[in-house]
């Protein structure tokens, strides 16, 4: 008879609440924190990634997928066995076979077991079969015969949801409706997602500069780009500019991760800048990763979102919002997340700011 696997689940919240019970036959040995808050936890030991135990089968990622690339990464740093991990929730950024979705079958419950394929899109490894035999039956074009060769299957969209509503999506609304309100002459951007935020700007006007350290390969009608590194914002004018936006992209300046040189006050280099080129009553639209202040290099800063507010005392506060794992906090209290530790800087603090 099989051994009962010893597992460590990663993860002390509610989904690690959610899927407890339904753990069939195994050994809990503890649990694995992030960010270690705690000794015990349901009277077992509470690990730190770098404390974990070498004698284990499998550890359970019982937290949201919007930490799995993280985990991922920090496994790699220490030396934990990806092979060794089983996830109950999918991931855009890892798949199902790197996280060996098969471990599930052998420590849950059929209950759980199926919620779990579900998640991942594997209801049962027939189903595409099934289909395509139903559609081979129904159809009667000569063209769209399947055949072997072009086979591509997909698991995953079946079950899917209608899309991914997460803070990005949250976040560039939030700034595309502002500057659709305030209708600027000409909207400055700095480093923010071409495929997103800048895509919901040009949609409803024609005149927005970028700038970004990282290259552009083509032209973009309505788009003015400029390839920089904007620490500095060097070569526009002071008081010049009206309306600017930089939606998670100042936290990561001076870490090198997109090939800007190491200078740990870059940000704040560019903090001030941004005060310095804007107009009186210029609006300034800026979200970044806040809780409790720290680096998790080389991803990013989070910050206390006082400090974000002192460092544009020349401002005025309009608006101060958050959003996190697909829901929007709009109004916040600037100190409510200031003993937030979660990891990942998946809290973005969302700072509406007009210059005195």
């Amino acid at each position: 008879m099989e051994k009962n696997k010893k597992v460590l689940i990663w993860g002390t919240g509610k989904i690690c609440k959610q899927i407890e019970p339904y753990l069939n036959s195994v050994d809990i040995l503890g649990y694995i924190e992030t960010v270690k808050s705690k000794h015990t936890y349901n009277e077992r030991r509470v690990y730190s990634p770098k404390e974990c135990p070498k004698e284990y089968d499998l550890i359970v990622l019982a937290v949201s997928s919007a930490y799995h690339y993280s985990i991922y990464h920090i496994c790699a740093i220490n030396g934990i066995d990806k092979k060794r991990l089983c996830a109950v929730q999918a991931s855009e950024f890892v798949t199902d076979t790197d996280y060996n979705l098969e471990l599930a079958d052998k420590i849950f419950l059929k209950e759980m077991y199926e919620n779990i394929c579900r998640e991942f899109g594997r209801i049962s490894d027939n189903w595409i079969e099934k289909d395509a035999r139903q559609f081979d039956a129904m159809n009667t074009r000569e063209s769209m015969r399947i055949c072997e060769e072009y086979q591509y299957p997909i698991f995953h969209d079946k079950f899917g949801k209608a899309g991914s509503i997460n803070s990005y999506f949250w976040q560039d609304l939030w700034g595309a409706r502002k500057i659709f309100e305030d209708n600027p002459k000409m909207h400055y951007d700095i480093g923010s997602r071409i495929d997103g935020f800048i895509s919901h700007l040009l949609s409803f006007r024609d005149n927005v500069t970028l700038i970004d350290i990282r290259p552009l390969d083509r032209n973009v009608e309505g788009l003015h780009f400029i390839q920089s590194d904007a620490t500095n914002l060097e070569n526009i004018s002071d008081n010049s500019i009206e309306s600017l936006s930089a939606l998670c992209s100042l936290e990561h300046f001076g870490m090198g991760r997109y090939g800007d040189p190491i200078d740990p006050e870059a940000c704040f280099k560019c903090f001030r800048a941004i005060a310095q080129k804007m107009k009186n009553g210029g609006h300034l639209y800026i979200s970044v990763p806040v809780g409790r202040e720290h680096i998790e290099f080389n991803a990013h800063r989070v910050f206390y979102a006082s400090t974000i507010v002192k460092e544009f005392a020349e401002f005025e506060l309009l608006e101060y919002s958050c959003t996190k794992d697909g829901f929007m906090e709009y109004n916040v209290e600037l100190t409510k997340y200031d003993d937030d530790m979660s990891f990942g800087g998946t809290r973005f603090g969302l700072f509406h700011f007009r210059k005195k």
